[in-house]
């Protein structure tokens, strides 16, 4: 069933677990979240990407919400690193229930004009804003942002940040990095739980993807209530069709798009269960 964001992580927030948020591409993305949500009694947050949105127009966005809207479980749809503001307007339109209005690589006051208009417009729709303070590091499906342009968040600066613009979740950046993690994942627990003392609206973690069972714990701890997935989903979906195409087989094209289905399934449900959101829809 469609529901808001909003809803999904303040329910999270109140009950210590985490909703994941899994970017898509296309229908075998949709069902294998929908599917490893049901089957878990999860609630799940669909996430599309603007330049993945440009590509699939207004189709693949009803999609996506038809896709939530007929899950037996709570689920939403939200626009992810949106600096276009344009196309939150067009996601807005078509019925999303959030977007991240990201200025992040702008400068803070940018950041904060950008954020604070897309707020009242989104508002205005009955539809709530993710914002970014700091930058996060990494590639990942077409973004990259370098290591020296990486900056944390400061705790100060982020409540003075949601004080001003009214977003209503904050995407916080403690080490975490976009894509796979080439070394040990070291997250900053002491910035973070620095950040929680100064909000109480549900904080955000992206590059989920590799990060360990403990880390993930003591995340939800300090207040994360989203955690953003992207990496291993798409490269389970792109490893079953890169081993097909190895073979000879005569496979009908339906019984691959279920194999592949099946195959992005098992890391969804796996996510569920870490984040703690199995038996909470």
């Amino acid at each position: 069933m469609l529901t808001s964001t909003q809803d999904l992580l303040e329910k999270a927030q109140k009950y210590s677990y985490a909703v994941g948020a899994f970017n898509l591409y296309n229908l075998e993305g949709a069902k294998a979240v929908v599917n490893a949500a049901e089957a878990d009694s999860s609630p799940a947050i669909i996430q599309v990407l603007p330049h993945i949105l440009k590509y699939g127009g207004s189709p693949l966005m009803a999609l996506f919400l038809e896709a939530a809207d007929s899950a037996t479980v709570p689920m939403s749809v939200h626009l992810d690193h949106c600096e276009d503001s344009a196309v939150i307007e067009m996601a807005l339109a078509a019925g999303i229930q959030s977007v991240l209005a990201d200025g992040s690589k702008f400068s803070y006051q940018e950041n904060l004009s950008f954020t604070r208009e897309m707020t009242a417009l989104a508002h205005a729709k009955g539809a709530t804003v993710e914002a970014e303070i700091g930058r996060i590091s990494g590639t990942e499906d077409g973004m990259t942002v370098a290591e020296k342009e990486a900056k944390m968040t400061d705790p100060g600066q982020a409540k003075e940040f949601v004080e001003k613009s009214g977003v209503d979740f904050l995407a916080v950046t403690i080490g975490n990095v976009h894509g796979q993690y080439h070394s040990e994942p070291r997250l900053d627990f002491e910035r973070l739980a620095k950040v929680r003392q100064q909000l109480d609206i549900p904080l955000v973690l992206h590059g989920a993807s590799g990060l360990p069972a403990l880390m993930i714990r003591r995340s939800i701890e300090l207040g994360v209530c989203k955690f953003n997935v992207n990496t291993e989903v798409r490269q389970k979906y792109l490893q079953f069709w890169r081993e097909y195409g190895k073979t000879d087989s005569q496979r009908d094209l339906l019984d691959c798009q279920k194999a592949s289905t099946d195959a992005m399934q098992e890391v969804v449900a796996q996510k569920i269960r870490l984040f703690g959101s199995a038996g909470k829809a």
